[in-house]
This record gives C-alpha cells, structure tokens and sequence, in this order.
C-alpha cells in the first residue's frame, strides 16, 4: 500500500506540470498581429459618390482616380493657370484624404524643372478646389484611415 501510495504522489507531483500553461504575453501577442498588417495598402480605397455601386475594387480604385483628377481638370484647366504658366502642361498634385473625410490638396513640382512660384500655384489650387466633392475616406481594418497619394493633372489640353 505504501509503494501504491507513494507512486500516485509522485504522480500527482508531475501531473501539476501538465496544468501549468502559460498564458501567451499579451505584448507579444500585439506585436506579432502589427507585424502581420502591411501598413502599406489600405483595406478599402477612398471613394467618392459616383464610384459606391462598383463592387469590383479595381474598378472602383480606377473609377476614383479617374473621377477626382477629371473633377481637379474641370477647376483648373482653363484658368489662370494656362494664362499665367502656359509652359506648364501637367502638375502633380498630392491629395491627402483624412479618416473626417477632410481633404487637402498641395502641389508638387519636380525636381529638376523651372522654378515656378509655387505660392501662387499652390492659391489657385486652393481656391478653386476649395467646395470639392465629398470623398470617403480610406479603410483599413474596418477603421477610417488617412490616405495620400500624387496625381498627374493635365493642364494644357492640346488644342
């Protein structure tokens, strides 16, 4: 009895390790989820009205290019941009879509090309895309995220 007995409590000693698991550290465990998110691409790109009932999201992606850079062309194309610098064909544009669905606009002139007053430019911008449509913003994890990207806008359209 007393080999019996002594064996269920050595026994009993060692089952405690089966019970004993470690919670995993939950520091660890953020750090592993974060290193799984590509930061880099958004879930959902912005959107803006005319574009919501496309399900394909290329096609949704290519219909928000193609909507917001013909709505900046319609602004500014004819106007004193084309007066004042008719060298000028193409700028690029840096729209930044914020998760309120604000939305800024800033020029950017390469490097490498005439200085032009970017001050000036950069008003006009302003000015004439200061009541532009409504765009929802980015998604990313089922959260409104900011969004930025760089669009050609031509200016001078060959005549």
């Amino acid at each position: 009895m007393k080999k019996i007995s002594l064996f269920i409590f050595l026994l009993s000693l060692n089952s405690c390790q089966f019970f004993d698991k470690k919670a995993p550290d939950e520091q660890e465990l953020l750090e592993q989820e974060l290193k799984k998110i590509n930061w880099k691409e958004v879930d959902e790109f912005p959107t803006a009205f005319s574009c919501d009932s496309i399900l394909d999201t290329e096609l949704q992606k290519q219909c928000f290019f193609d909507n917001i850079i013909q709505n900046i062309q319609s602004r500014i194309g004819v106007d004193t941009l084309q007066i004042m610098y008719p060298e000028i064909d193409t700028i690029n544009v840096k729209v930044t879509i914020h998760p309120d669905a604000k939305i800024q606009f800033e020029t950017q002139i390469p490097k490498g090309t005439v200085s032009y007053d970017i001050a000036v430019i950069d008003s006009i911008l302003q000015q004439k895309l200061s009541d532009f449509p409504r765009i929802e913003p980015a998604i990313k994890r089922g959260m409104k995220v900011k969004s930025q990207f760089v669009l050609p806008v031509v200016i001078n359209v060959a005549e």
